[in-house]
């Protein structure tokens, strides 16, 4: 990779107006995005890079620092260190009421759903009090682990009134659940309130095997 992306270093342009270390910033991005170089590749060394662009360090270190503050490069130090193309990043924009899938679409990601388990208890205190149930009240309890392009993201957890969705449990739960509650029971969520908190990955709740990460890792 290292001689690939030396070799298609471009031209830069010195006029005023057009600042080089932008330019630099510009040329990195666009590689990333095309997937010529991909998640947790290492960019060449700062000299072996600075003279195929034919700038000096202090320039391309400009350029660098930029894609690191937008967290595009992870940047390390000492032998070992560099740069490094961090895994992409997604937006998502917790103000509205869009779903998982949604927001996935709306950042060209492929949307996936594993259901872990899917069946009806009683709701405890903190769920009746959530849906406005009495404790102890049929619910129907979800869990999924949700995915983009293959990659586990979130662990989803709801809980849904057993006896405003007869026979939710029936049909398939790997699409959008806000669909199906809008199509099957014509309900449609127009609130939503939110929470949320760091937390260790619990093995007790199986977040760690569900999302891949290490126990107790920040989440």
């Amino acid at each position: 990779m290292t001689a690939e992306l030396l070799g298609r270093a471009p031209e830069l342009s010195r006029h005023r107006g057009h600042p080089v270390h932008a330019q630099i910033e510009r040329w990195l991005m666009d590689e990333i995005t095309a997937g010529r170089v991909a998640a947790g590749d290492r960019l060449p060394g700062e000299r072996e890079l600075a003279a195929a662009l034919h700038v000096s360090r202090m320039t391309l270190r400009q350029a660098l620092d930029g894609l690191a503050r937008r967290g595009v490069l992870i940047r390390t130090p000492g032998r070992s260190g560099g740069a490094f193309v961090a895994e992409p990043r997604i937006d998502c924009d917790l103000t509205g009421l869009a779903g998982f899938t949604e927001q996935m679409r709306r950042a060209h990601r492929r949307a996936g759903a594993e259901v872990l388990a899917a069946h009806t208890v009683d709701a405890e205190p903190p769920v009746a009090a959530a849906l406005r149930l009495p404790t102890g009240a049929p619910v129907h309890e979800v869990v999924r682990v949700r995915s983009a392009d293959g990659t586990a993201l979130a662990l989803e957890r709801s809980w849904l009134p057993a006896e405003a969705l007869p026979g939710l449990l029936t049909h398939p739960l790997t699409d959008r659940l806000y669909e199906l509650l809008d199509e099957r029971y014509g309900l449609a969520p127009h609130t939503a309130v939110e929470y949320l908190e760091p937390v260790s990955a619990d093995p007790r709740r199986g977040s760690p095997h569900a999302l891949g990460v290490a126990r107790h890792r920040p989440t």
